[in-house]
């Protein structure tokens, strides 16, 4: 056994279950105990921060599931870039896991979560060494100063690990995964926020922090700028929703039948968005960390990733992958040329972005046709009318999968890109992701655990 392998079998893992399928139960109280746990971490300051450079990106501390300045500030973050990074060299050729087996898979899965403590080392010293978090400025050049920068480095560590191993158990005895909420718990939040909140705006203390306050106020006071601009926030967010939710339930439904058992078949459904929501929390977290990079190499003295004046980019990769408020800017009566290409760039490597990280999640998660053909025959299915051959099979799911995954990925892409420069309460791309996030634990919710529930609880779900 080489030095990889015995690290790789030595690293912490959460137990799963002893008993082969849990009760909803058991798995409602394990998802609602971490999320509980997820929300006090965010709670909890670091010690010795004095300077948060990363606090001005809201935004994207809602995709990372951060919260910037606690414990969490490293969020799902190196557990999404360990993910991109792996999944784009296993693409590229440059490493091949054998996924067909169980022990590629196991491998594949070891050295994921081996980049990932990995990232979270990397990221935290990068979030304290570049200034992004860091002691108070006044220390600097005292021995305190470094002694402070390596504690915060340390607490960031203990959260990137904590956020792991919740993630982890999330997966074996909870619903979904942990990265996915971490980022419906975060989107929902400042939704509510963004939405109901009576408090005043720290931008505008004239009018409330939520729209539908704000709305009031405006009409209230004759202000038909302010309240037009609110009223389109509040349709366009609700408009992404209810399209979110439309492209989630179409489906593609596969004739089989099983081959000991004349007259009797099934459909095997394929979901027209097949790979769901992975593309996009993947290029998410990817622009993410591009925004947070560039501002921290612009405080270090070299903005290789484009330049910032004050909270806005100014120049550079990063003007180009940050989403333009293009209809507040036509409300208000700003919208230039520079802008409408701006927001052009952005929807095409969203677009583009969605469907390279699809195609790639499909190779490596066991959803390609092969993979699911070899599940299909193991369940003793068959297409009808054909001889039971997984070759045959194969061909036939490819004939869907293919497309399914390149369509569904543009479709999201478009999307989110839209959503978000459309000027939506919350980030058009977290809106979209914690609709579908939510819409995909309840089709999984209602199809394993429908007959576990209560019988209002099961009314309510559509049993």
């Amino acid at each position: 056994m080489n030095v990889l392998e015995r690290i790789l079998k030595n690293l912490p893992e959460v137990a799963h279950p002893t008993q082969r399928r849990l009760a909803f139960k058991e798995k409602l109280k394990w998802t609602l105990l971490i999320l509980v746990l997820f929300f006090v971490l965010g709670l909890i300051p670091l010690f010795g921060l004095g300077q948060n450079a990363l606090q001005r990106f809201e935004l994207f501390s809602v995709i990372l599931g951060a919260s910037f300045g606690s414990i969490t500030s490293l969020g799902i973050g190196p557990i999404v870039t360990a993910s991109i990074v792996l999944q784009l060299l296993n693409g590229s050729g440059l490493v091949k896991f054998d996924l067909s087996s169980k022990e590629g898979k196991k491998r594949f899965q070891g050295i994921q979560k081996l980049l990932t403590y990995f990232f979270i080392l990397f990221e935290a010293c990068i979030y304290v060494f570049m200034g992004g978090l860091a002691p108070a400025e006044e220390l600097v050049g005292t021995s305190l100063f470094f002694q402070l920068e390596l504690l915060l480095v340390f607490q960031l560590a203990l959260g990137g690990f904590l956020i792991m191993l919740m993630d982890e158990v999330t997966s074996k005895w909870g619903f979904g995964s942990g990265v996915s909420l971490f980022i419906a718990a975060n989107v929902s939040q400042s939704l509510f926020i963004r939405l109901l909140s009576p408090l005043p705006s720290p931008t505008n203390p004239e009018i409330a922090t939520g729209a539908i306050p704000a709305l009031v106020q405006s009409l209230s006071a004759g202000d038909p700028q302010t309240a037009l601009l609110m009223a389109s926030q509040i349709a366009a967010t609700a408009l992404v929703f209810a399209i979110a939710v439309y492209s989630q339930a179409m489906k593609v439904e596969i004739p089989l039948s099983f081959g000991r058992v004349r007259g009797h078949g099934v459909r095997w459904p394929l979901s027209f968005v097949y790979t769901s929501n992975m593309p996009i929390i993947l290029i998410s977290a990817l622009i993410a960390n591009v925004q947070l990079w560039a501002r921290l190499l612009q405080n270090w003295g070299y903005p290789l990733l484009g330049t910032f004046a004050g909270n806005a980019p100014a120049s550079g990769f990063v003007l180009w992958v940050t989403p333009p408020d293009l209809l507040g800017a036509l409300i208000r009566g700003g919208l230039s040329l520079t802008m409408i290409f701006q927001g052009l760039a952005y929807v095409l490597f969203l677009i583009v972005g969605a469907v390279v990280f699809s195609w790639f999640w499909v190779q490596t998660s066991g959803m390609d046709a092969g993979s699911q053909a070899k599940q299909m025959m193991a369940s003793g299915l068959q297409i009808p009318g054909f001889r039971k051959d997984q070759r045959v099979l194969e061909r036939l799911l490819q004939r869907y999968i293919g497309p399914l995954t390149i369509m569904g990925a543009i479709a999201v892409g478009a999307l989110s890109a839209i959503a978000d420069v459309s000027g939506t309460l919350t980030h058009g791309t977290s809106l979209l992701l914690s609709v579908m996030i939510v819409y995909r634990l309840y089709e999984d919710i209602s199809r394993q655990h429908l007959m576990d529930m209560n019988p209002m609880l099961r009314q309510f779900m559509g049993g």
